[in-house]
């Protein structure tokens, strides 16, 4: 998929990126640059939506590309897509400037358009513009060459633009999300291995149920996953690569092996192993497969998550007496526990960014998704249910998807931003757990 710059149409100066860290969520404030004319917050889960109107791309499948481009903004919670019914201005050419005065009349602050060629051979060509309506300038223009069938991910793509453009922080809209699909009674629970996209399209089953899988994992280098599979006979942990669909064991060991991990080379493996109700923490070096012990302590050590650095590694251990968030240095040195709130904290996972730790706390009888600093302080509760376990970052380190149990009810996958205020169902239609986002697609 090729991507290139379009022109403006006219010599304009352009409003300059927004500028949007994680203030609110860090305690930090920092004004937008003076001359922005359309301000997203990230910071604030209370802010109103931004009005957006994206009109029907021009040209063979104009209209699925500007849907899946309405949808991915509007799931995001930053993005308010206008009713087309509500556009005055019809047929929008990419090469002709908009009619500013009809979506001022419609209060839309942001304009998307865009136009689908079928170029000589075949290949799909899709150029778009985004417009600041009120400064009635061009903010953005791309194009985006790729086969026919890549048509949604051009749409990923072009809604990670805008979101990029508007907000001054990376989409993650072009990504997948592999998970564990669950179907069956409580008794017979069939788990199979999936994929799809983030947005619920092109669910895929990667194992075909004769067995138990768990915790997938996705490399942050390359479409590979790792994943544990349960079978009567015992555990193993596997690798999975995507493209060429090979799997790879790591190796038998004594006891159970479990809760698998890339670390953020995609060279090493961190994971546990339990013999005789204590489990360890190992890392295996997938070059030689060398493997070397990082605890030993007479308790359960599970659930290492590695920072995106590499240098330490955030873990779950009860050697405290119940369940904790530890941190350790990547080869087992310098272990300090960094939660002290009250309850049982679990499956911890570093940010992408290397500010926040995500987890799973279980307090008052009822299950949450929080994000803390790496040393145990600014812990914020984003999400309280009867089971919300096992929370996942997108690669923008914004989002967080998790799995959700109502009682008497199968989980579901939902999603929740580092403010907590924008919380919504994925758009999964089928039950599942153990969500993993993956990088940005190349």
């Amino acid at each position: 998929m090729r991507q290139e710059e379009m022109r403006p149409m006219r010599l304009t100066t352009f409003v300059a990126a927004l500028a949007a860290v994680f203030a609110a969520a860090s305690g930090l404030a920092v004004a937008p640059p003076a001359r922005a004319e359309i301000v997203v917050d990230v910071n604030r889960g209370d802010v109103q939506p931004l009005p957006i109107a994206i009109p029907m791309f021009q040209g063979e499948q104009g209209a699925e590309i500007s849907k899946v481009i309405a949808n991915n903004l509007e799931r995001s919670g930053l993005f308010r897509p206008i009713d087309p019914n509500a556009f005055i201005e019809r047929d929008l050419s990419v090469n002709v400037q908009p009619r500013f005065p009809d979506w001022k009349a419609i209060n839309a602050q942001a304009l998307v358009n865009g136009q689908v060629t079928v170029e000589p051979g075949g290949r799909l060509r899709v150029d778009f513009r985004l417009w600041d309506v009120f400064s009635e300038q061009q903010l953005l223009g791309l194009q985006f060459t790729s086969t026919p069938d890549n048509w949604r991910r051009v749409a990923h793509k072009i809604s990670d633009a805008v979101y990029e453009r508007l907000t001054g922080e990376k989409g993650y809209f072009d990504t997948r999300i592999v998970f564990v699909a669950e179907s069956g009674g409580r008794v017979n629970r069939v788990k199979r291995l999936a994929i799809m996209d983030q947005d619920g399209a092109n669910p895929s089953y990667l194992t075909d149920g004769s067995y138990i899988v768990m915790t997938p994992r996705f490399s942050s280098t390359s479409q590979e996953i790792t994943y544990m599979a349960l079978r009567p006979e015992g555990s193993s942990v596997y690798l999975f690569n995507l493209e060429s669909g090979r799997r790879e064991s790591l190796g038998d060991f004594k006891g159970m092996v479990y809760a698998p991990r890339f670390s953020p080379d995609g060279g090493k493996v961190v994971f546990s192993v339990e013999r005789g109700g204590n489990s360890d923490i190992y890392v295996m070096d997938l070059r030689d497969h060398r493997t070397t012990r990082l605890t030993a302590d007479p308790s359960i050590d599970t659930s290492a998550s590695f920072s995106p650095d590499g240098r330490q590694i955030a873990f779950n251990s009860d050697r405290g007496g119940s369940p904790q968030i530890y941190v350790m240095n990547a080869d087992g040195s310098n272990v300090r526990r960094v939660s002290f709130g009250s309850g049982r904290y679990t499956t911890p996972v570093w940010s992408p960014r290397g500010d926040f730790i995500a987890f799973t706390k279980q307090t008052g009888g009822q299950f949450h998704i929080g994000v803390m600093r790496a040393d145990g302080t600014s812990e914020r509760i984003l999400t309280t249910s009867y089971l919300d376990e096992g929370p996942t970052w997108a690669p923008n380190g914004r989002v967080l998807m998790f799995s959700r149990e109502t009682p008497g009810g199968a989980p579901r996958l939902w999603s929740v931003d580092v403010t907590g205020r924008i919380e919504r169902p994925a758009p999964y239609p089928g039950s599942g757990s153990d969500p993993a986002w993956s990088p940005l697609l190349d």
